[in-house]
């Protein structure tokens, strides 16, 4: 996938805290990241000659959507064969990569509490899969 083709979009829940939807947004955007290292551009210099790290080379939309929306979202997604970033309620709780991966293995895909999506991919098949999700404001 190349910039021009793709488009990343992250689902936030629309009851969530300020703080949690930074962080939900920070990791699901680290997962497209990891994802989807293509994606990711030049290493950024100022004047001075100052390196800093790349970045996303494609927008990031932020939207919102209920936690049914949520759902509707990754089974739309599932189904089109998108890879996917999920962020569930119980991430909240835990402080490191071992247990967010222990406690999304331990509920199952219907009944997860989404409060987070990510989807990258083509523009078009992006904007289907997130469909009823509105701009975040």
């Amino acid at each position: 996938m190349t910039f021009e083709q793709a488009k990343i979009v992250i689902v936030l829940r629309d009851d969530l805290l300020g703080w949690q939807e930074n962080n939900v947004t920070a990791f699901l955007s680290s997962a497209v990241t990891a994802a989807y290292p293509e994606l990711v551009g030049d290493t950024y210099r100022d004047a001075d000659g100052h390196e800093y790290l790349p970045m996303l080379g494609t927008p990031v939309m932020v939207m919102v959507a209920d936690g049914d929306r949520l759902a509707t979202i990754r089974e739309r997604a599932a189904t089109r064969g998108l890879r996917i970033g999920v962020y569930t309620a119980d991430l909240f709780a835990t402080g490191n990569d071992v247990d967010n991966r222990a406690a999304v293995a331990s509920v199952a895909t219907e009944k997860l509490d989404l409060v987070g999506i990510a989807v990258a991919g083509e523009r078009r098949v992006v904007d289907k899969v997130v469909k009823g999700a509105r701009l975040h404001p």
